[in-house]
């Protein structure tokens, strides 16, 4: 008996061993889930895209917003009832070549075109939404402004510094309209140095869209430094101007030059030898400023245009009647921009440059008249704009405090000297 118990607990303990390893020998696969992602949101223009059969195209020529609409699937009568809804908002006969365009289309199988977008520039766009009720409205992308600095020494021209320093090329633009009563820039100087500190706009915080204002500039023209401070002097309007650091108007009755970054190719001179006219001493009562055919010319002050025809030697021409004591004249212009009547403000474009008339090459003749005589507009002390109110002065200094000590601190580059 004793023997057969044996017998039956070897045999229980070989079951139990045998039913372990059986047990250890099962490997459990875990169940795997697989997780559905979903596609990252994408906003754009205040609508979600995912929502969307998206198309990005540009407006080509001869391409209009009735036939962009009717490639898409909208019919004739809709095209014509979307454009009579939206006409006060959005024109859309002027709707222009090359400008970019987005069409939110349905995402079924009849991917009818919902939303069409216009993007007339980098920040400003406007849509048109005709899914239910039509829709339009003008809106801006969302834009941050970043101050920056930049500084430089003028070798031969103010455009090509700025294009050596790397910086956008429109702050030179500004600049010079910063300065443009004060400083003649077809005659800058190599060693003329500047600095300035001004805003550029970015989309996204990554994508630029501009230069949105100089905030303050330091000009250095023949060894004469001059600040500029950009200073809101009517609280009531927002109207601002730039002062230098007396608190004195930069602006002057006059801009300088009617051409942006031209060469004067020819002063007032009452003995001058015209190769036109074989080479004999005629008198030129005017200023030819050179530049390439199509470059605009702007009116040098406020006034009245009196002239705009073609007559004999002077062309296509522009006069403008600015008050009781000055005129101006607008010589040789490919065309003119402005009618008899019109007010124009000082920097409006008028016309542009040409070679019609008596001229051997592209440029404006620019004539000034004082109390009726032509007379060298270079030799005169034109009138200054109103100087800052006593009252605004206290404001100003404390404004253009920290302004000035950035510029100040701007350091020019070792390889920027010459």
């Amino acid at each position: 008996m004793e023997r057969i118990g044996y017998v039956l607990l070897l045999l229980t303990v070989v079951l139990i061993s045998c039913n372990k390893e059986k047990e250890e020998a099962k490997v459990v696969v875990p169940e795997v889930i697989e997780e559905v992602k979903k596609p990252p949101i994408i906003q754009e223009f205040g609508y979600n895209l995912n929502d969307f059969t998206v198309v990005k195209d540009t407006i080509k020529s001869g391409d209009s917003f009735g036939g962009i609409l009717d490639s898409h699937g909208i019919s004739r009568a809709k095209v014509f009832e979307i454009t009579s809804t939206i006409k006060d908002t959005f024109n859309v006969a002027r709707i222009m070549a090359g400008k970019p365009y987005t069409l939110l289309k349905s995402k079924d199988t009849t991917e009818q075109a919902q939303v069409f977008i216009y993007q007339n520039n980098k920040i400003d766009y406007t849509i048109v939404d005709f899914r239910d009720s039509i829709i339009a409205e003008k809106r801006k992308k969302p834009v941050k402004l970043v101050e920056k600095t930049a500084s430089g020494i003028i070798q031969s021209s103010l455009i090509q510094t700025f294009d050596d320093i790397d910086v956008n090329v429109m702050v030179a633009y500004d600049m010079a309209d910063v300065y443009a009563w004060t400083i003649d820039f077809t005659r800058l100087e190599a060693g003329d140095q500047f600095k300035v500190v001004y805003t550029e706009k970015f989309i996204d915080d990554t994508i630029p869209a501009g230069i949105d204002e100089i905030k303050a500039s330091y000009f250095e023209h023949r060894g004469k430094p001059i600040y500029a401070f950009k200073f809101v002097d009517d609280t009531l309007t927002g109207n601002w101007d730039y002062y230098d650091y007396q608190a004195d108007n930069l602006r002057r009755a006059f801009l300088r030059a009617p051409v942006k970054f031209s060469r004067i190719s020819s002063r007032y001179n009452l003995r001058r030898r015209i190769r036109y006219y074989g080479n004999k001493i005629r008198p030129h009562r005017g200023t030819d400023f050179a530049a390439p055919i199509g470059t605009p010319i702007l009116a040098t002050a406020d006034g009245i245009v009196t002239k705009s025809e073609r007559r004999g030697g002077n062309g296509k021409y522009v006069k403008i009647r600015h008050n009781a004591t000055y005129d101006t004249q607008y010589l040789h212009m490919s065309r003119q921009a402005v009618k008899v009547g019109e007010f124009v403000r000082q920097g409006d474009v008028i016309g542009y440059i040409g070679m019609t008339g008596n001229t051997s090459g592209p440029h404006v003749c620019y004539r000034f008249w004082k109390n009726g005589k032509e007379v060298d507009p270079f030799k005169q002390d034109l009138p200054a704009s109103k100087p800052l109110k006593d009252s605004l002065r206290p404001l100003f200094y404390k404004h253009i405090e920290p302004l000035k000590t950035t510029l100040d601190s701007i350091k020019l580059k070792p390889q920027e000297i010459l």
